[in-house]
């Protein structure tokens, strides 16, 4: 586990807590409001390869990572996974559209990659299931 100064521990935390949040926000809308149905629909009208695949992967990868996030619990991987489907959104969608979300452009989910590339990079700090699961001095104290 990374040590980090108090601040960044907050910075960190922060960031993973609201990016999570805004990703499993992301999923529960393709789950309830737009459904699968409707979500692969939508994939299939903007040439999202294997829509039918991809929509459900996607809204439950979107719903448990937030969720993952926001509990700090396999961070980096889920981080990662998140920052792959951000990525692919901005490729495969957005990028042709330009910068702003107003106009179908990418500016969130850049910024959206990017907070997931940092998480996957610097872990999820001390507030979180993975510090208090997984760190070397919570595990020294219990030998």
């Amino acid at each position: 586990m990374n040590q980090f100064s108090p601040a960044a521990t907050t910075a960190v935390t922060v960031l993973r807590v609201l990016a999570g949040f805004i990703f499993a926000a992301h999923g529960w809308q393709k789950f309830s409001q737009f459904t699968i149905a409707g979500t692969q629909a939508s994939f299939t009208e903007m040439g999202v390869p294997a829509a039918n695949i991809a929509a459900p992967v996607v809204a439950t990868l979107e719903l448990a990572g937030g969720i993952a996030l926001i509990l700090g619990v396999l961070t980096r991987v889920f981080a990662a996974l998140l920052a792959v489907d951000m990525l692919g959104a901005l490729f495969l969608v957005h990028a042709p559209a330009g910068v702003f979300a107003a106009d179908g452009g990418y500016e969130l989910v850049l910024v959206l990659a990017a907070a997931a590339i940092a998480i996957a990079l610097f872990g999820p700090a001390k507030f979180s299931g993975d510090y208090a699961l997984f760190s070397r001095t919570r595990f020294k104290a219990l030998v």
